[in-house]
């Protein structure tokens, strides 16, 4: 298990198809990480993912990442909101802005 890795934290996929998109870490075991976006991947069907094949690049501390911490309720709208919002963020402090 990757012991950096935790349950809130904004990871990137850096392989497959789904290559550059931001999820939320749910869980975590020896086989891999849990992720969810809230679209392609709601909180019911989590994509499991090899350690190896995943990048982190926040601790979010947002209301949603304090939910998934704590094991409260979340709506796939709010996961996909909030990366949306996390993803937004990114872009323009990668551009300089």
């Amino acid at each position: 298990m990757e012991p950096d890795i935790r349950i809130s934290d904004v990871l990137v996929s850096c392989a497959g198809r789904d290559k550059g998109e931001l999820f939320y870490c749910v869980g975590q075991d020896e086989a891999g990480v849990l992720l969810v976006n809230g679209k392609d991947r709601p909180l019911d069907k989590p994509k499991r993912k090899n350690h190896k094949h995943v990048s982190k690049v926040l601790r979010a501390e947002t209301r949603v990442a304090g939910k998934l911490r704590s094991g409260d309720k979340v709506l796939n709208s709010e996961l996909r909101r909030d990366l949306a919002f996390l993803a937004r963020e990114l872009a323009s402090h990668n551009q300089g802005g």
